[in-house]
């Protein structure tokens, strides 16, 4: 029976203290980031300009513009990146449109951590910046991972984390949102946003906070949206292998007839561990 109650006891120490590790760890290693610090083009080592057009010739969600590789849509100048999103006509892939910006991914992935990314974000009615995250086994012709042969998965079945979305339609409110086959696209429902001033003329840090069982997101220190799903299976939590980060200013059809330029610039990206 002394036995019996030992092996108990230390069953609920090892349960607890598993728990608890979900719950309280900290990540306090800096384990990948880019300071922008070289002026020029951005750091190949670290980024790939996807501009491969889906199938039809749209983006999803029927944007209404080109992304591309060239300087004049991402730049790194003073200490910052530059993702400009421009009034143009381009012609690329056989489509014209009237509009270009760019679309980063990173060449890092990892599962777990914290994200920091301090911005400030464009402005203009129809823009529609982005800073998020893709699992890497995502099956999307034209992205980085999926040309290293790691695309064996449709959106949305493989997870996206939304740390921050702006529109410019909502000049004042950011949002946070988490797509799964449970809960996607326009049918969203795992999301949360906060009305917050100034975001296109100061600086803001965006963070997210990734554990095995729940998701925060914070900006500026604040928490202010907490996924933690109460059941955790592939139509809640595909969320167990890693990640690549993703930065872009996507045009919305709406866009104000009026709108010339506009840009988001990010002074730092930090994941820790």
């Amino acid at each position: 029976m002394r036995h019996y109650l030992l092996l108990i006891l230390l069953l609920f120490i090892s349960f607890s203290t598993t728990h608890c590790a979900k719950s309280n760890t900290k990540f306090e290693t800096l384990v990948w980031s880019d300071e922008f610090n070289e002026n020029g083009s951005i750091d190949s080592t670290k980024w790939f300009h996807q501009t491969q057009l889906p199938a039809g010739g749209d983006w999803y969600g029927g944007l209404i513009n080109h992304y591309t590789n060239r300087i004049e849509n991402s730049f790194i100048k003073d200490g910052f990146l530059n993702i400009v999103a421009k009034k143009e006509l381009f012609n690329d892939q056989g489509e014209i449109k009237q509009y270009t910006s760019a679309r980063l991914n990173s060449k890092f992935a990892f599962t777990y951590g914290r994200v920091e990314v301090r911005a400030k974000l464009p402005i203009g009615v129809g823009t529609w910046p982005a800073i998020w995250m893709l699992n890497k086994n995502i099956d999307e012709p034209g992205a980085y991972w999926q040309k290293q042969g790691f695309g064996t998965t449709y959106w949305p079945v493989c997870g996206e984390i939304d740390i921050l979305e702006h529109w410019g339609k909502k000049q004042n409110h950011i949002q946070s949102a988490v797509h799964t086959a449970s809960s996607a696209g326009d049918d969203v429902v795992n999301l949360g946003g906060k009305i917050l001033e100034n975001v296109s003329n100061e600086f803001h840090t965006y963070s997210l906070e990734w554990y095995e069982d729940k998701m925060v997101f914070s900006v500026d220190g604040v928490e202010y949206y907490v996924y933690e799903p109460s059941v955790k299976d592939s139509e809640t939590w595909p969320f167990t292998t890693d990640q690549y980060i993703l930065l872009n200013i996507a045009i919305e059809p709406e866009i104000d007839p009026s709108f010339e330029e506009s840009t988001m610039v990010v002074d730092y990206i930090r994941v820790y561990q």
